[in-house]
């Protein structure tokens, strides 16, 4: 059976990316990051999407991106945005280099266990300050996978596939329920409270997206109480 990497971060668009991947016929290797962010609630996430998708082989990775901070996921003197996703300013949400960091340990993962694809949850129309989150920025990095390792110099690369770089969060969400992804157990909110704050960008980004795909149960207020 065909293998495939998939970056799960604990989040709805990465447990909705396991489900494309699956449904497209590949054996999940799923990889997790321990990066410094603020909290381990979407750890959790991961490891439960995993147990639900059974899904055999889990990798989290330490990665101290916080020791040199620049992000307020991984600075706790920063204060977290809470005024919503404004165009053309990149937020302080945004950790530096992280996506390039984990994209590179991913492909040294799938290399290792001879996987053709390596899928990313990444989205580049509600978080669109974010560099590494843009079509561009994944071709790029497509061809650096081609020419960065003995599988691309023998024409057997990693496929980078972002199955929702170009969806609306509504369509994630309605993706989401097609795909029988279970939404309650997954972990948006860049606080680590035992309930989702409601008021953190992310948090307001999936509540209107889900409010708006007809599904206002599975919203802070009330969603955590289905897991």
């Amino acid at each position: 059976m065909k293998k495939a990497i998939v970056l799960l971060s604990g989040g709805l668009d990465s447990a909705t990316t396991t489900a494309i991947a699956i449904a497209e016929g590949y054996q999940i290797i799923a990889l997790s990051f321990r990066y410094g962010q603020r909290h381990e609630k979407e750890l959790e996430a991961a490891k439960n999407i995993a147990a639900h998708f059974n899904i055999k082989e889990h990798f989290t990775i330490d990665v101290n991106l916080a020791q040199w901070g620049g992000s307020s996921l991984t600075d706790t003197a920063l204060k977290l945005p809470q005024d919503g996703v404004q165009t053309n300013i990149i937020p302080s949400t945004y950790v530096p280099g992280r996506n390039t960091v984990f994209i590179a340990i991913a492909l040294s993962l799938a290399e290792a266990k001879e996987a053709e694809a390596i899928y990313l949850g990444i989205n580049a129309i509600d978080y669109s300050g974010y560099p590494d989150c843009r079509p561009d920025y994944l071709q790029a990095y497509q061809t650096l996978a081609s020419l960065a390792s003995k599988a691309g110099l023998e024409g057997k690369a990693p496929q980078l596939i972002a199955p929702l770089v170009e969806d609306s969060k509504v369509d994630i969400v309605k993706r989401a329920v097609q795909l029988n992804v279970p939404i309650a157990l997954t972990w948006s909110c860049y606080q680590g409270q035992e309930e989702p704050c409601g008021l953190c960008d992310s948090c307001r980004i999936r509540d209107r997206a889900l409010i708006a795909a007809g599904y206002p149960e599975l919203s802070t207020a009330i969603g955590r109480k289905l897991s």
